[in-house]
């Protein structure tokens, strides 16, 4: 559905996207991740053919974007980071606005209906959009991408100046756009990643340094492997036994229990895997494990160490 082909771009002496290659296939929701000013924004214009690259291609469903710009676009519901809007136009006088500007064929009054109860617009599609809040201006903005039925949603930082309920909503919305468009989400912002995203790509400094699938983003840092584990012994000697293991990065106590246990987590260094050798090495102690768990690397973890 979208192919991007050694995408590069400078602005004047400064490379703001460098030779980056990604697909993303129809109906897969993919977060594209990366720091402030990591080109991510840069690579969204560029996609939807609101930028023209150094060098590098763009194709929307085999479509060069540069090429035959009028007929890839068709194509795209498009999300600006800051959205498009005319405030002093009413939701409802705005979206008729955007349908004629994209020349859409469907039936007028139905189609726009049907965006307005998707986004949950009735109550506001005759309040100027200048009235509404932070949320629903948002909401508008996504409305006008939703025109003409777009196959495939870009959506650049959706939630970013939201409150807490306002995101949650926002999250929910992109959700049910999912089970029939293929959605690329910019964003900085990690749990919106996790929260409703198939694959993530993170691109740092114009580079693309990871492409993995959700479920399988633990695979992106093994030096953040870390477990819990449950010992009954001496406190205060367990602590230094586990802090002294070769292989430990990192040991913090976490809590005890009522029948003198104490919890710890363990973070291994790279490479190393240090359950069974504990295992070993504590029966000999007779320190028993009461419990062991592994703890993935969170999103945060994996960002900050490819980032770093």
């Amino acid at each position: 559905m979208i192919q991007i082909e050694h995408l590069t771009k400078y602005y004047g002496q400064k490379l703001a996207v460098d030779d980056i290659s990604f697909s993303v296939g129809e109906g897969e929701v993919v977060g594209f991740l990366g720091p402030n000013g990591a080109g991510k924004s840069t690579t969204m214009n560029m996609l939807t053919g609101y930028l023209s690259s150094t060098s590098g291609k763009c194709s929307i469903n085999g479509i060069d974007i540069l090429e035959n710009p009028s007929e890839a676009k068709r194509l795209i519901g498009f999300l600006p980071e800051q959205p498009p809007l005319y405030y002093d136009m009413t939701t409802i006088e705005y979206l008729r606005f955007i349908y004629d500007l994209k020349r859409c064929t469907l039936n007028r009054r139905e189609h726009i209906d049907e965006i307005i109860d998707v986004m949950g617009l009735r109550e506001m599609e005759k309040r100027l959009i200048g009235q509404l809040s932070k949320g629903f201006k948002q909401r508008v903005g996504i409305a006008g991408a939703l025109v003409s039925d777009p196959r495939i949603l870009i959506f650049d930082e959706p939630t970013i100046g939201l409150d807490p309920r306002q995101i949650i909503e926002i999250r929910e919305l992109i959700r049910t756009l999912s089970k029939d468009h293929t959605i690329i989400l910019s964003t900085h912002i990690l749990p919106e990643v996790q929260a409703v995203c198939d694959r993530i790509l993170i691109i740092d400094r114009g580079r693309l340094i990871a492409d993995e699938k959700t479920d399988n983003i633990n695979t992106l840092a093994e030096e953040n492997r870390r477990f819990t584990i449950r010992i009954l012994g001496p406190k205060g000697e367990v602590t230094q036994f586990l802090r002294k293991t070769e292989g430990a990065a990192k040991v913090d106590y976490m809590s005890s229990g009522k029948d003198g246990s104490s919890l710890f987590m363990v973070q291994c260094k790279k490479g190393a895997d240090l359950r069974r050798a504990l295992f070993y090495a504590l029966a000999e102690k007779r320190w028993p494990i009461l419990e062991l768990s592994p703890v993935g690397a969170s999103l945060e973890d994996i960002f900050i160490a490819l980032t770093k």
